[in-house]
């Protein structure tokens, strides 16, 4: 039968064909293609000759060919065919599809569709179909029969896609099906339905099934639907993300049912591939994604962004058109969180409101960390981040040449704290990534060596920790390293300091980079630049610290601080210290050569000479002969002869020119340290050792030195150094040079000396003394606030320096404690402060160094400071906490502020009540706000408060600083403002001076001395803070809601959770507005109060436009607006709106009378003065309006949104138009005119005039 279907086909007729056909049976046909198509015989052949003798233009004809398709499709599904077979008889079934009439192409899709709900498929190739008659429906214009109605064939394609879509697909054919529509032609619509029904899919599927079901989703993309394919991806995987984290971190029990870590970072990898090729074909695609990532910046960033996202950003960045907006956007994101989180850690309001969650900065090391799963596509995109977040965010210059250094422990600021992490991304991905290491290195490089005019503290840090973490890896960088070496001469003295100090592991590794850098140093040493010499004198006392030579004490024994990184790599073998010892000793050679140069140069030689004795004992005898020597040139050593040195040869004299030669007090300060250090570390281990007589020498040598100055010294007069009060001692001539020059060292030497002979313990107590040694301590330590070291031995040494804070403040306190200022200035009158409030001093700069510092050992510091007995106080430490400790402390200064406070007004000293309320700011920041101690703290510092009336400003602003700092951790301040508001109204009086305002004295404090300026710009500051926070608040809910709107029902379901948050907001606000109705009645002074209440006004309007706002995007889907709101809206206008117009005259007429007043009396100068001050002050008033005008003008489209009248409460504002009229303007003329004939005439103003000008008296 087969070949006589074929013969009949090959003739130019179908005729006899299609009789031929019609002849056959219902199954024949089909019999005969099933056998001829499972033998693999011609069964295209045949296909073809049935489709030829079945034309669609007749019924019987079309009829058979929808049996044979179904025969087919069955056929090929059921997988007997060969593959070669069953592409044939798919091909020859989609060339044809087109001939059909749509009702039966309508069939033939619902069968597929059908079969794909029931799972009957079997191996889908069938489907490979399906998208073509799709697309021949499409094209049928005629109405076709659906259901029950009649639809156009574009029509039914899309009810069928809905239809598909709606119902089960099984997990093998999702990826099938998806691919299959990329060959249909859809409308947006559809392919929606087509996205949402593919993403619903993933959670169904195996973890290794998604990458392909991701890549034709992207092509799909193409057709439309952009947006919710990626915010479908990005939020399946941020879901996954934040299980697989709970799941890790929580029970490990779950570790068996949940994916494989590093599995599911390779399918993140893919996916993250396949998105970032689609981009780079479809940049709409792209530009898609940064602005659905962008929309969560409005209101909440952590919403949007997730370790995925920000791991697909990254790797956006490889493509150039994205690369500085993803990179901005990230750098944004970063700000934005850290500002967030400030807000948050400074108050105990938002903390209760906003629940914890986090970070970008915390996401976006979780990328670095799991960057280790063949992640390279971010490495460069995270390397370029880190870089640009150091770049921006690092140190900055200030105005006085100083720059903004901080500490880690101190990064307390978001811009501090995006550097921070910028370096840690950058030393994270040092750590994992072998290939990125040389360029992180060299660009670190590059920047400490071509940035030396701009603070790169932070650069050489992470080179320090890049180094520390692997100097043997960092070998192979060598060369970029000594690249940086020819620099040195170059650069400023800190950088090479530092920058040595952070490579200085790899000199001991490195024998080709230590001798390159002996080269650079040695060149330097004779160029023509002061600070190059510096600089070699600076990288030759560091080896010389470093390596250390055979028979040098133990780290143990000299109290050594060596890193870590220098214990892993240095290994002493003997040859390597008799190596050293050869080293050293032609350093100390390059070393003397020094002496003969500039005193800048001499005195780095001397402060680093004690350094090089503590780390390298051997060199003692080298360097102090070396100092004997230099000694010898300035020293008298006839016994009788007084002055004992020689002034004269320490100064240099060139013509007109006198300069300091040889910085003689340092010289001495460096021998007395050295010699302390020998007697108290080398001595004593030498005892019972026969020891040659030429290494004691010169240790006899200088003691004897130094104890005859000290006595010729005390001998000596000023004139001996014609140093008497006759003296020139200017600036402008060259004897008055050298004669400050010459007093400077004298009082440098008489230092050295006390310090000397107090180490030798010849010295009786004195007032004098204790005073002077009380004054060092403060110096040191305000030398340690402002550069993080201090000058003298061990100053470079944090736990040394961190040791002696610990003894000084236990010595200060004792004294403090013990000798009150007020016993002490009772007896015998002194110049200057008192010992007892110069220890009070000490003690608030330490409290504040501790803290910028030593942040981490707190509880360490505190400990020291407690003096009771020691026994059994190493159990008992674990329970006692650091909270506690500082409550001991902080009840001690309690208890000195009241006996203070107790004191008549006249005996007040406001200088200790001052330093006292700055020492307890800073212990109470180390209280724990959750704890009762605090709890006690803030009622005693309101107590306190409210108690006591001072008239002192300064100590009145410390005080209500404390208690809104200690208020603001434990809860919202919107109280305390309101009562005083009501002092500060009580205190000044009202605007309208025929009101009496009643006193309601909640706090003693504010009195009319303190209430204005001092209390009211405090108030005024902290009610800004709050409506900060509250705009905060409101953003966030903002964005909340803009997300949400995608869907009605999760809008619906989402005002809930946020009722909780808009009541806060509601009550802070109304709260604030009884604060401002107090103060806008107020007859404050003019100046910064009026300029800063009407600014702040300002914002109370803004803000509450913007909750207006809020209001409008919820109003629909919330059914509303809550009754509070509507109090809140009543409020503003009964006791807010009006008054702001009164207070506006107010101001006004307040200016006017200086007008009318200042000219006459006052002379020109001081009028002008007092202009300037109106101008600045009225300058507020047109925002203020406008921002009451808008805040009514939104209130209006609230109204007509909720159907409820919320201007039935709202006055209508003044009308203020600002057209000249003429006439009034020649009455005013005239009366101006008339008033300077004659002098008191009464205007319509003088009224007004009288009580401001009263207000300014009391001011």
């Amino acid at each position: 039968m087969d070949q006589k279907i074929l013969s009949l086909a090959a003739e130019k007729t179908a005729d006899k064909l299609q009789e031929f056909l019609q002849t056959l049976r219902e199954g024949d046909l089909t019999n005969l293609l099933q056998n001829q198509a499972v033998k693999g015989k011609v069964a295209g052949a045949l296909l073809r000759a049935i489709f030829k003798g079945s034309p669609c233009s007749e019924e019987a004809g079309t009829l058979r060919r929808r049996k044979i398709y179904t025969c087919c499709i069955q056929l090929v599904e059921s997988g007997d065919l060969q593959k070669e077979i069953a592409s044939e008889i798919i091909g020859l079934l989609m060339l044809e599809a087109h001939h059909f009439p749509g009702p039966l192409l309508v069939e033939l899709a619902n069968e597929f569709i059908s079969a794909v709900r029931e799972g009957s498929l079997v191996n889908g190739k069938s489907l490979e179909l399906l998208p073509i008659i799709l697309t021949a429906l499409a094209t049928k214009k005629e109405n076709l029969a659906y259901g029950k109605g009649v639809l156009s064939g574009e029509e039914c394609k899309k009810q069928l896609i809905n239809t598909l879509c709606s119902g089960r697909w099984d997990q093998q054919y999702v990826i099938q099906l998806t691919s299959m529509f990329k060959d249909v032609p859809l409308t947006a619509e559809e392919v929606e339905f087509v996205v949402e029904k593919a993403l619903s899919m993933f959670s169904k599927m195996n973890l290794q099934e998604i990458p392909p079901l991701v890549y034709q989703l992207l092509v799909l993309s193409s057709k439309g639907s952009r947006k919710s394919v990626l915010e479908g991806i990005i939020a399946f995987f941020s879901a996954l993300d934040k299980q697989h984290n709970e799941e890790q971190s929580g029970d490990e029990l779950l570790d068996v049912v949940t994916v494989p870590s590093g599995e599911l970072r390779h399918v993140e990898g893919t996916i993250i591939l396949h998105i970032v090729f689609a981009i780079k074909l479809d940049y709409e695609l792209g530009r898609e994604l940064v602005k659905h990532l962008k929309v969560g910046q409005q209101g909440d960033s952590n919403n949007n962004l997730s370790p995925f996202s920000i791991a697909l950003l990254l790797s956006v960045t490889r493509i150039q058109r994205f690369q500085d907006q993803v990179l901005d956007l990230l750098k944004t994101s970063v700000v934005k969180s850290f500002k967030d989180l400030q807000l948050l850690q400074g108050s105990k309001f938002l903390q209760n409101l906003v629940p914890h969650r986090s970070y970008v900065s915390t996401m976006i090391l979780e990328v670095v960390k799991n960057s280790v799963h063949s992640w390279d596509h971010v490495t460069q995109g995270l390397v370029e981040l880190g870089f640009i977040l150091m770049d921006s965010y690092g140190p900055k210059k200030v105005l006085d040449g100083k720059t903004i250094e901080t500490s880690p422990s101190l990064s307390r600021m978001p811009n501090q704290h995006a550097c921070k992490l910028g370096a840690n991304i950058l030393l994270e991905t040092f750590k994992i990534h072998e290939m990125i290491r040389q360029e992180i290195l060299e660009q670190v490089l590059n920047r400490v060596v071509t940035r030396a005019s701009s603070p790169i503290s932070h650069f050489l840090d992470l080179l320090s920790n890049i180094v520390m973490y692997a100097p043997l890896v960092l070998q192979s960088c060598s060369s970029k390293v000594t690249e940086a070496f020819d620099y040195l001469s170059f650069l400023p003295l800190q950088t090479v300091q530092r920058l040595l100090k952070a490579v200085q592991p790899l000199l001991k590794v490195s024998m080709s980079m230590r001798d390159c850098l002996i080269l650079v140093l040695r060149k330097a040493m004779f160029a023509n630049q002061l600070d190059a010499r510096k600089s070699a004198v600076a990288g030759f006392l560091l080896l010389l610290k470093n390596f250390k030579v055979l028979g040098s004490l133990s780290s143990s024994q000299c109290s050594q601080s060596l890193s870590v990184s220098q214990v892993h790599v240095d290994v002493h073998s003997h040859y390597n210290s008799v190596a050293n010892e050869t080293f050293c000793l032609e350093i100390m050679d390059s070393l003397r050569r020094c002496l003969s140069q500039q005193a800048d140069v001499r005195l780095m030689l001397y402060e680093g000479f004690y350094d090089v004795l503590r780390r390298n004992s051997q060199l003692a005898n080298s360097v102090m002969q070396t100092l004997l020597s230099q000694l010898k040139q300035f020293y008298e050593p006839k016994p009788d002869l007084l002055p004992p040195l020689k002034l004269e040869a320490c100064i240099l004299t060139q013509g007109d020119k006198i300069s300091l030669q040889e910085p003689l007090d340092y010289l001495l300060c460096c021998i007395q340290h050295c010699l302390a250090w020998y007697k108290n570390t080398v001595i004593p281990l030498q005892q019972g050792e026969e020891e040659e007589e030429e290494e004691e020498a010169f240790y006899e040598d200088l003691d004897d030195i130094l104890e005859s100055i000290t006595n010729r010294m005390i001998k000596s007069e000023l004139e001996d150094f014609e140093l008497d009060k006759s003296a020139d001692f200017s600036q402008s001539t060259s004897i008055g040079i050298k004669n400050n020059i010459c007093a400077f060292l004298v009082m440098g030497v008489c230092e050295v000396l006390i310090e000397y002979n107090f180490s030798i313990s010849s010295f009786r107590s004195s007032n004098e003394f204790m005073r002077y040694a009380v004054n060092v301590a403060l110096q040191k330590v305000q030398q340690l606030k402002e550069t993080g070291h201090v000058s003298g031995p061990d100053g470079q040494n944090p736990e040394k320096i961190f040791q002696n804070l610990c003894d000084i403040t236990r010595v200060l306190l004792w004294r403090y404690t013990s000798i009150p200022t007020s016993v002490e200035e009772s007896g015998k009158k002194e110049k200057g402060k008192s010992i007892s409030l110069l220890c009070l001093e000490g003690l608030q700069k330490i409290f504040s160094a501790v803290q910028q510092f030593y942040q981490p050992k707190i509880q360490q510091f505190l400990r020291a400071l407690d003096v009771t007995d020691k026994e059994g106080e190493e159990r008992e430490d674990a329970d006692v906490s650091v909270t506690q400790r500082t409550a001991f402390q902080i009840r001690q200064f309690q208890r000195s502020l009241l006996n203070l406070l107790s004191s008549q007004e006249e005996d007040f000293n406001s200088k200790e009540a001052l330093l006292l309320v700055t020492v307890l700011t800073s212990l109470s920041k180390l209280l724990e706000p959750s704890s009762p101690q605090f709890v006690q703290m803030l009622s005693w510092t309101s107590k306190i408060c409210k108690e006591n009336s001072r008239e002192d400003a300064l100590f009145c602003k410390s005080l209500m600083n404390l208690l809104f700092s200690l208020h603001v951790s434990y809860k919202s301040p919107v109280i305390l403002l309101r009562d005083l508001s009501q002092d500060i109204h009580g205190h000044l009086g009202d605007i309208d001076q025929d009101v009496e305002v009643e006193k309601t004295n909640h706090f003693a404090i504010v009195n009319l001395r303190t209430a204005a300026p001092t209390v009211c710009l405090l108030v005024l500051s902290q009610a800004e803070k709050v409506l900060e926070e509250v705009d905060w608040l409101i953003t966030k809910l903002k964005g909340q809601v803009s997300q949400e709107t995608l869907s009605e029902e999760a809008s619906s379901q989402a005002t809930l959770p946020n009722q909780p948050v808009e009541k806060a907001i509601i009550m802070q606000l109304g709260t604030l507005l009884t604060f401002f109705h107090e103060l806008v009645q107020t007859a404050l002074p003019s100046g910064s109060c009026v300029d800063t209440l009407l600014k702040d006004l300002c914002k109370m309007y803004t803000t509450l436009t913007a909750l207006v706002r809020y209001y409008l995007q919820v109003c629909q889907s919330s059914g509303g607006i809550p009754k509070n709101m509507e109090k809140l809206v009543k409020l503003s206008g009964s006791h807010l709106t009006p008054l702001c117009y009164s207070f506006i005259s107010y101001v006004q007429n307040k200016s006017k009378s200086l007008n009318y007043t200042g000219e006459k009396k006052e002379k020109p100068a001081a009028v002008a003065t007092a202009m300037a001050r109106v101008l600045r002050e009225t300058k507020p008033i047109p925002n203020l309006i406008f921002a009451i005008e808008q805040y009514e003008k939104f209130l209006i489209h609230l109204s007509k949104k909720s159907k409820v009248n919320l201007m039935q409460h709202m006055k209508l504002s003044t009308s203020r138009d600002f057209k000249i009229k003429g006439n009034i303007l020649d009455m005013v003329l005239r009366e101006d005119g008339e008033d300077e004939n004659e002098e008191g005439t009464a205007s319509e103003h003088g009224g007004q005039n009288k009580e401001p000008a009263k207000k300014k008296r009391k001011k």
